[in-house]
């Protein structure tokens, strides 16, 4: 594989209890930078800071051979900012990993999503990384097992941007598509025209585990293709003709 410059970043923040296990498997590999979030973004999306000046400030990680950064923003703005920055260059970004899992439609709302599509905009190739709460032993065990399958089929010499979920207990890796929601939001009265927004889990199966929520309740690491162009090509292809 060769060695690699990799940037690791999450939605999670510094604080993670996984963010040092991940950049330690991933040291394997070549030279890693962390650069995350100050405070946990979660359900950021991709956005960005451009408005007012943001924290960034070098931490201490690991025994000092990995240097870590925290800033004051979004994921997004992580990468954005050890890019252009930190003039950096990556030959790969991992975001995550993230603790819940980001399917279906959900993940438009993620912050370890918007990290992860950043680095698209820079024709950087990235994954992102997330975990059922509670299964962050068991998202370390795997990753081994993760490589090997991506290796084994080329995975991203054929697409450049990974989702990839991890259950706790999983039997197997499927390759899926994006479902529909996973979460539903409820708004609860705080009293004083305020609102909490929360959300619960809504998961509804099927025996197709070729979409990622099904084959997440099944028990299978669901591992998503995805692109940054929102384009409907179907349709534009049809419609191109109305530019003659």
């Amino acid at each position: 594989m060769g060695m690699m410059k990799i940037l690791i970043t999450n939605d999670d923040s510094i604080s993670s209890e996984v963010l040092l296990p991940l950049a330690k498997w991933v040291k394997q590999f070549g030279e890693v930078t962390v650069v995350v979030p100050k405070f946990e973004q979660s359900g950021k999306s991709h956005c960005i800071e451009i408005h007012k000046p943001f924290e960034v400030k070098q931490v201490p990680f690991d025994d000092g051979d990995i240097k870590a950064y925290t800033v004051d923003s979004s994921p997004a703005d992580c990468v954005r900012f050890a890019l252009e920055g930190m003039k950096c260059s990556f030959d790969l970004v991992i975001s995550g990993i993230n603790r819940g899992l980001n399917l279906g439609i959900d993940v438009l709302y993620s912050g370890t999503l918007g990290a992860m599509f950043e680095a698209a905009t820079f024709g950087i190739p990235a994954v992102a990384l997330s975990a059922k709460a509670g299964g962050f032993g068991e998202a370390i065990e795997a990753l081994d097992e993760i490589k090997e399958f991506f290796i084994d089929h080329s995975l991203m010499k054929k697409n450049s941007l990974y989702n990839i979920n991890i259950p706790i207990c999983h039997k197997g890796i499927r390759i899926t598509r994006m479902g529909q929601r996973y979460f539903e939001d409820e708004f609860i009265p705080q009293g004083d025209d305020m609102y909490f927004s929360t959300y619960k889990e809504i998961p509804t199966g099927s025996d197709d585990d070729s979409i990622d929520t099904n084959a997440m309740l099944a028990g299978y690491i669901s591992v998503t293709p995805l692109i940054l162009d929102r384009t409907n090509m179907s349709v534009f292809e049809e419609l191109k003709k109305l530019n003659q």
